[in-house]
Formats: structure tokens, sequence, C-alpha cells
């Protein structure tokens, strides 16, 4: 017999990934060796979760889909942490890897990522909400700035990291206050309206008394 087909509805919605991807750069390499050429692809992909978190790898492989997930698994081997607050990053830093040069500071709230190229893929998939970077070197190899970048992103000092947490900390506790104190108000305010209404009756029927 043959087995009942189930509708898409029926499977449900489909579980989000844990890291949102991006191919920056998809490029098809030839190997010469004593047998002939052996042709194979390589894929330089990101990986970011938009909270914080983000990695990078290149990896080859004999087929387009073989080295994206070469490449994934390698960037999750590779990730690391950016410090920012609800704004933006803590300070300017700068990187230099090879020819390629780097620089990444802090922007006004409202101003969005402010860069180009493999940057500003970079910042984006780290969640990073305000930021202005520029590419200082004189080289257009997405992988040399990608690294570049994440040189520059590993560089923040220690106590600006520190400060990140202790901010993130603060709003959390500043939003658990207002729920708490949004909650309690109205419900003094219905104490209090009943209490009036009770003590204000007894007057009106002493008053009628006086007038008969």
């Amino acid at each position: 017999m043959a087995k009942p087909q189930r509708n898409r509805k029926d499977r449900g919605p489909k579980e989000r990934p844990e890291f949102d991807q991006a191919i920056l750069d998809l490029a098809r390499v030839t190997r010469v060796t004593k047998g002939g050429k052996h042709l194979s692809f390589r894929a330089l992909v990101l990986i970011g979760d938009r909270k914080g978190r983000v990695g990078y790898g290149v990896e080859k492989g004999a087929d387009v889909q073989i080295a994206v997930d070469k490449a994934v698994n390698q960037a999750k081997k590779n990730i690391i942490v950016v410090p920012f607050d609800k704004n933006t990053i803590p300070h300017r830093v700068e990187a230099k890897y090879k020819s390629g040069k780097v620089m990444v500071k802090p922007a006004p709230k409202g101003s969005g990522i402010i860069a180009g190229s493999a940057i500003r893929s970079v910042l984006e998939l780290a969640g990073v909400p305000n930021a202005s970077a520029k590419m200082l070197g004189k080289t257009n190899n997405k992988i040399i700035n990608v690294k570049t970048t994440f040189k520059a992103l590993e560089s923040f000092k220690p106590k600006a990291v520190e400060d990140a947490k202790r901010r993130r900390d603060a709003v959390k506790q500043n939003v658990s206050k207002k729920i708490e104190t949004v909650e309690v108000a109205p419900e003094k305010k219905a104490d209090d309206t009943v209490k009036k209404t009770k003590k204000s009756a007894p007057k009106k029927v002493e008053q009628k008394e006086q007038k008969n």
C-alpha cells in the first residue's frame, strides 16, 4: 500500500537556525599536479547570531555545497564575541593584517552601520546597532579584509568589555523594574477609590438629616 502523503501544513513551522550565514566570496580554483589540473571551489562564509557572536570560515570542496558546509563548520570553531551596548561599540580600534588595514569606531544612535563590503557584513551578523568603519588598506581581497576586521574586533580593552556587560545588566534590571511598577500601580489606585467612596457616603447622609 502507498503511504498517505502529508501536507506541508501538518509539518509545523521550521525551527530557526542558531546562526545566520552569508557567503561573501565563492571562487573556482585549480591545483596543477603531475597528473593534471584538479578543479575545486573555495567559499568564504560568515555566520552570526546578531547578539554579539560572529565567526568566519574559508574552505575548499569538489562542489559548491561541500565547500560551503565545510566553511560553516570551520566558522563555528572561529567564533568571537563582540562587546557592544544598546547603542554602539565601546571605543575606536584599528588593526593591520598583511596588506589590509581596518578602522572601526563608535557612531551615534540612529546612524546604523556606516561601512562597506566585508566589514559591513561582519558587523551586521554580529548585531552591532551603530558603528562606523573604513578600510584603510590597498587591497580588495575579501579574505584579508575579513581577517583584519576580526583582528580589530578582538582588540577591545578588557575594561571596555566589562563595562558593556554591566550596561546590558543595568538595562535588563531597569526593564524588569518598570514592568513591576506598571503591574502594581493600578491595584493601588483601585483601593484608593474604594476607600474614598466609603468615607464620603456617611457625610451625605448627615447633611440630609440636618436639612430635615
